[in-house]
């Protein structure tokens, strides 16, 4: 029987596996000394979730979900650690803020003050550009009604 490489070819690929390994080790030891730029969730973090999760103001995904974790199936120490990550459950209590989130990122991204963001809850949307047409507002706040 014929092998398809011969000797050097085949001393050239085990090298090679041997480097890809030498350098994943050394990406491994390096990915082991970076440290987190955040320590979590605090247990005050979980307490004040919690709290709002039980508030009349809270959304109803996020009320269901505390039901669950009231009757102890889950904690929102599971949900931070990144546990609850496939519980359906625990991805719409999380997905309710992601427009919220969202609003807040491009008003932040359109240069909206930091504290004025975090004040309002819900930011203001931006103002018209120069080149809209002058026909009347297109952009309504809630509070316009």
């Amino acid at each position: 029987m014929t092998f398809p490489y011969d000797q050097a070819r085949l001393q050239q690929l085990f090298a090679d596996v041997d480097s890809r390994i030498d350098d994943l080790g050394k990406v491994a030891t390096a990915a082991s000394q970076v440290q987190r730029r955040s320590r979590g969730l605090s247990e005050q973090d979980l307490r004040e979730i919690e709290r709002f999760a039980k508030s009349p103001g809270a959304p109803k995904e996020l009320k269901d979900f505390q039901r669950r974790v009231d009757a102890g199936e889950l904690s929102w120490a599971d949900v931070a650690a990144g546990r609850a990550l496939n519980d359906p459950g625990a991805q719409q209590a999380l997905a309710v803020g992601v427009p919220d989130l969202q609003r807040a990122y491009r008003a932040l991204e359109e240069g909206q003050d930091v504290e004025d963001v975090i004040a309002s809850g819900t930011p203001a949307p931006p103002p018209p550009s120069p080149d809209d047409e002058d026909d009347g507002p297109s952009h309504f706040r809630k509070d316009a009604w």
